[in-house]
């Protein structure tokens, strides 16, 4: 994660913004009296959004948190992906 100020933001628009989108960066950018901004990609911010839906539905989260301690005692079962056929 990386910081700069309001003024370097405005001057290397779009150098930042390619760094968010091709590098998945993030850039803080602070402004006075601490009311700064996030900046991150569209694909960061889908991504985020899917999390917090996933963990706020109390029944995913359990069985995720099952799956996780399956895995790490070494319970896990390997499947093959199927590919879909056109």
């Amino acid at each position: 994660m990386k910081a700069v100020n309001y003024s370097s933001m405005r001057e290397q628009f779009k150098e930042y913004c390619d760094q968010v989108s091709d590098n998945c960066e993030t850039i803080i950018v602070t402004r006075k009296n601490n009311r700064n901004v996030v900046i991150l990609s569209e694909e960061s911010y889908n991504n985020m959004l899917e999390n917090l839906s996933i963990v706020n539905n109390r029944a995913n989260y359990e069985r995720l948190l099952k799956a996780k301690a399956q895995i790490e005692k070494s319970l896990g079962v390997p499947h093959q992906l199927v590919e879909e056929q056109p």
